[in-house]
């Protein structure tokens, strides 16, 4: 290819280094590719041929996020491969929750300075994600933004499509009185609260590298920790027994999330002392002095999503979710009011 442009150049953009950074990315979208993908990457557009033949309705389902204020430590780590894995997680377990099975996704990455290598680095995370969700890569964008931000930094964003039969969607509908609450283990922090977390521990390039007593790795190392994917066991799940309902524990915690998995006159309640509360919780709870209600408000606490099926099913569903790689814990129950979740 002999596009070139040294005017362009000067102003800071260089359209060489995106042609290098596709072919460097090359290998590691080609880790995604499952049955449905017409197309590669650099085309106008990504194909993708669903294949609908064994569904009575089927129902496209879409979602979109971002890693947030998390990427700030990845560029004090200097470390880029694993945050590429929050920006799949964030839209394919939104996406999972109504019993969509994830498609396809596209990354945008807009970037200072367009680096070939870093920006491999970044995709390297985002093939891993959608190979950890079952989906494929089938295209992107990568911007370079002279002036717009700093030459060392960059954002993420993506979507995904997935793809449900309508007759076997999740939608809470079902939900009633007596249903057992399942809580998913999370990894970490996973992407959301980061604002609130570097104000804790006044991140900077000294304290990322903090050790504690309550954690096995630095600190900052434990904060970048990338989001659990928990396509593959909601599905597998799916499969076993009846999923009444499902939530994705994301921004807003406890409290803003499992409401919106129920309907109207029915309640969550939960365990206080089932939820697995993870080291790095308890640490920021201590050292920020944040109280224990803004912690259930703002963080996962532990737990990543959250699952209600009927009280028949809670063993069937412990060892489906166990065989998936799944350590998964009992939380609580539904039960009637319009409280949206209450602790015992």
């Amino acid at each position: 290819m002999n596009s070139f442009s040294e005017s362009y150049k000067a102003a800071g953009v260089d359209v060489t280094a995106g042609y290098k950074s596709v072919e460097l990315m090359k290998k590691h979208v080609a880790r995604t590719k499952i049955d449905g993908v017409v197309s590669g990457i650099g085309g106008f557009g990504g194909l993708f041929a669903p294949n609908f033949k064994d569904m009575e309705e089927p129902i496209l389902v879409s979602g979109t996020d971002g890693v947030g204020t998390k990427l700030k430590l990845a560029f004090l780590l200097n470390k880029h491969d694993t945050i590429g894995i929050d920006s799949v997680a964030m839209c394919v377990n939104d996406v999972v929750c109504c019993g969509a099975k994830p498609l396809f996704f596209l990354d945008y990455i807009a970037i200072g300075k367009n680096i070939p290598e870093k920006v491999a680095e970044i995709v390297s995370g985002i093939a891993e994600g959608c190979v950890q969700s079952g989906c494929a890569l089938v295209g992107g964008e990568t911007a370079e933004h002279p002036g717009l931000m700093p030459v060392d930094e960059y954002d993420v964003a993506g979507f995904c499509v997935g793809i449900a039969d309508k007759p076997k969607m999740i939608d809470g509908s079902k939900l009633k009185s007596g249903d057992v609450l399942i809580g998913l283990r999370s990894s970490g922090v996973h992407s959301n609260g980061f604002s609130l977390v570097r104000k804790i521990f006044d991140i900077n390039e000294t304290t990322i590298n903090n050790t504690y007593d309550e954690l096995d790795k630095p600190l900052g190392e434990t904060l970048l920790t990338p989001t659990k994917i928990y396509v593959k066991p909601i599905l597998a799940l799916m499969d076993a027994v009846e999923v009444k309902a499902v939530s994705h524990i994301t921004g807003g915690g406890f409290y803003e999330n499992i409401p919106r998995m129920l309907k109207d006159g029915l309640t969550a309640k939960i365990d206080k002392a089932a939820v697995p509360v993870l080291p790095i919780f308890k640490l920021m709870q201590k050292v920020g002095n944040i109280s224990e209600h803004d912690m259930f408000n703002t963080f996962n606490m532990g737990v990543g999503m959250i699952t209600a099926v009927d009280k028949e099913d809670v063993d069937k569903a412990i060892e489906v979710l166990k065989a998936n790689g799944e350590d998964a814990v009992v939380l609580g129950e539904v039960i009637e009011g319009n409280e949206g979740v209450v602790f015992a």
